[in-house]
């Protein structure tokens, strides 16, 4: 028997977890510290036995100690009945540990034995520790190895680009711990032939000689008459050269598309187009520019998402279709696409050449929206990027000073006022999901309105119009008396309430939260308030004395859109924070960007070392999460989560 002593009772989770012990016994030297060991144990290794060392152990001890959650309690004056309840609990113990090793290996070789029976010609690879042990002969055909004696021994790796290599890795160590389930991993895999195929993967556990590995499977594709009917269908509205879509096909999915409400944040229609063509074609020819122009198509396939709608709108240009969380993700793109073209060598023939592009930008209002102007919005915008020397993102801004927009504003204020006074406002929550394997129960609160006819109306459509109005604060008040209610009623873990500049700068706030929170009587430690890096960064001084005033009260306090400003780490060390949410610009393109890995992977050490948690906000794939997973952030939100849904209970503001 193996024994370890743990000296204080901040040690023992750590040695629950690392430890793997088979059993705790403990020796409580204070009132209330064997309940306290007992709630550590029940909470990280809930299957441990628990046994109390007393002084006394008489029946009324013996039930204390049960009532808490040991298992019995003894003495050193009766070394036998101590020796005897070890070797019982040991022995149970193991029994249930073998049982369970049992039943889920049962579970794991039935599972096997069914995906066998169904992917039978699917290419399946076993992994241990990185290093491929074992591959069948439809993964040899996917990757043009000859024989398995060229893969098996080999670093699972040298099979794929290296900008997959962090998304692999993630996703390997979470199916080991269990933590993966039927998420689908994207990766570019090297054929031997020396050409870059784009795979699809599903993983799962497995075993192999006795020893746990991943298996790595690429399911064998089924397709019937339907599919292949529209396939057909797509391909004839599609340019065979850049497999985008031609220009009517283009604009009637784009039209179609912003006819149906979106289901959150904002659309943009971007403009994209080379920078001095004429002079690339004069110099290489016709027919090779237009390789150039296949390769570029090639690129913005890699960078867009599934839900981008993408086409070839005139000879050297491209028109999107972006759904985006908020305006910042919609510039980064732009900035990132326009940055990854001028880094880019072209190949064309036996030349390598370099080029550039300019992307405009027009927005897509969500009410009663007009394609027509959008699109001569983006091409106004990419004609002015152009003009100021290429290489560029623009935007065209015509919010303030545009009589359309301050009619907009009479009407939206007029409806915000209404709401507010008819009580049409409605909390809707986003779930916050851990990757370390728990749940908790965690949830971003958002508002929506109602009109009249009780239709939901977006954040997007009259938030710009309560900011240029004085409206936010009054929209905040309603926002967090309604939170505190729901915290009151259904106890989340945590409920992340935003709020406005102007709150935050409201010397008043603070008192008058003392009020809800004694009105609804919630608990503080539910209830964490959050605030934009850029505002926590234009604000330092009131935003500290915020913080520190709504801590001081028992709430917790985080930073939202973190990491892109200018000194985010300045703020990690001046700041009282809880969390930091790390801005969904910088997760966007986080998969295939080793650059911006690095960059997220400096935020989460640093919040670590000062005890604070990390989320990653908008999170759309799997293989951002599998990243996510390597670099070492806690939790992450978004789509892939789960879309925004409404509060259980409805809380009157």
């Amino acid at each position: 028997m193996h024994c370890t002593w743990i000296p204080a009772l901040g040690d023992l989770g750590d040695a629950l977890t690392q430890l793997n012990p088979e059993l705790l016994i403990c020796q409580p030297q204070a009132n209330g510290e064997l309940s306290a060991v007992a709630a550590v144990r029940t909470q990280l290794a809930p299957e441990v036995p628990l046994i109390a060392l007393l002084d006394t152990a008489d029946d009324d001890a013996i039930a204390a100690a049960l009532a808490v959650g040991a298992r019995d309690a003894v003495t050193l004056a009766r070394p036998d009945r101590l020796r005897a309840v070890i070797e019982r609990e040991l022995r149970s113990f193991r029994l249930e540990r073998a049982l369970n090793t049992t039943l889920q290996s049962a579970r794991d070789y039935r599972k096997q034995l069914e995906t066998v029976l169904q992917r039978s010609n699917d290419a399946i690879a076993q992994v241990q520790e990185g290093i491929i042990v074992d591959a069948n002969t439809s993964w040899l055909g996917v990757f043009g190895f000859a024989s398995a004696s060229l893969v098996v021994g080999q670093p699972l790796m040298d099979l794929f680009e290296e900008s997959s290599h962090t998304a692999l890795k993630g996703a390997l160590v979470a199916c080991l711990q269990g933590r993966w389930t039927d998420h689908v991993l994207k990766a570019e895999a090297l054929r031997a032939d020396g050409g870059v195929l784009p795979l699809e993967f599903v993983l799962s556990q497995g075993e192999f000689d006795g020893e746990p590995c991943v298996r790595l499977i690429v399911p064998a594709r089924k397709r019937d008459e339907r599919e292949l009917a529209n396939e057909l269908a797509d391909s004839v509205r599609r340019d065979p050269a850049t497999g985008l879509l031609y220009r009517r096909p283009l604009l009637e999915t784009i039209g179609a598309r912003i006819a149906t409400p979106a289901r959150g944040g904002v659309r943009y229609l971007a403009l994209l187009r080379l920078d001095k063509f004429a002079a690339i074609e004069k110099e290489i020819g016709a027919l090779a520019s237009e390789q150039l122009v296949i390769e570029l198509a090639a690129m913005l396939r890699e960078q867009t998402t599934p839900t981008d709608v993408t086409g070839r709108f005139s000879g050297t240009s491209f028109l999107l279709l972006l759904e985006r969380g908020n305006e910042r993700d919609v510039e980064t793109w732009a900035e990132q696409c326009v940055a990854r073209v001028s880094k880019h060598v072209f190949h064309v023939g036996t030349k390598t050449l370099g080029a550039t592009c300019s992307i405009g930008l027009g927005v897509v209002p969500h009410g009663n929206p007009h394609l027509d102007d959008a699109i001569l919005d983006a091409v106004d915008a990419c004609r002015r990027a152009r003009h100021q020397g290429g290489a560029r993102v623009a935007m065209l801004d015509r919010a303030d000073t545009d009589s359309r927009v301050q009619a907009y504003d009479q009407v939206w204020v007029k409806h915000i006022k209404a709401a507010l006074m008819e009580n049409r406002f409605r909390l809707v929550q986003q779930p916050v999901a851990s990757l370390r394997g728990d749940d908790p129960q965690m949830f971003d609160v958002l508002v929506r309105m109602l009109d009249h006819q009780k239709k939901e109306v977006l954040p997007a459509d009259f938030m710009a119009a309560a900011a240029r109005n004085d409206l936010l604060r009054n929209i905040d008040r309603w926002v967090v008396g309604a939170s505190l209610s729901f915290a009151a009623q259904r106890r989340p873990g945590c409920l992340f309430v935003r709020l406005a500049k102007d709150s935050l700068l409201d010397p008043s706030f603070p008192g008058w939260l003392d009020g809800q929170r004694k009105a609804t009587n919630a608990d503080p430690a539910r209830v964490c308030f959050q605030v934009t890096e850029e505002i926590a960064a234009a604000y330092i001084k009131q935003i500290m004395q915020l913080a520190n005033a709504v801590k001081s009260r028992g709430f917790r306090f985080a930073i939202e859109r973190f990491g892109g400003g200018r000194d985010p780490k300045g703020l990690l060390e001046s700041m009282p924070i809880d969390f930091i949410k790390i801005d969904g610009a910088l997760i966007q393109g986080l998969a295939g960007n080793v650059e911006l890995q690095q960059q997220v992977r400096a935020l989460v050490d640093a919040a670590t070392k000062r005890g604070i948690e990390t989320i990653a906000e908008r999170v759309e794939d799997a293989n951002t999460m599998a990243v996510l997973w390597q670099l070492g952030v806690q939790f992450i939100q978004g789509y892939f989560v789960h879309a925004p849904e409404d509060v259980e209970l409805r809380a009157e503001g």
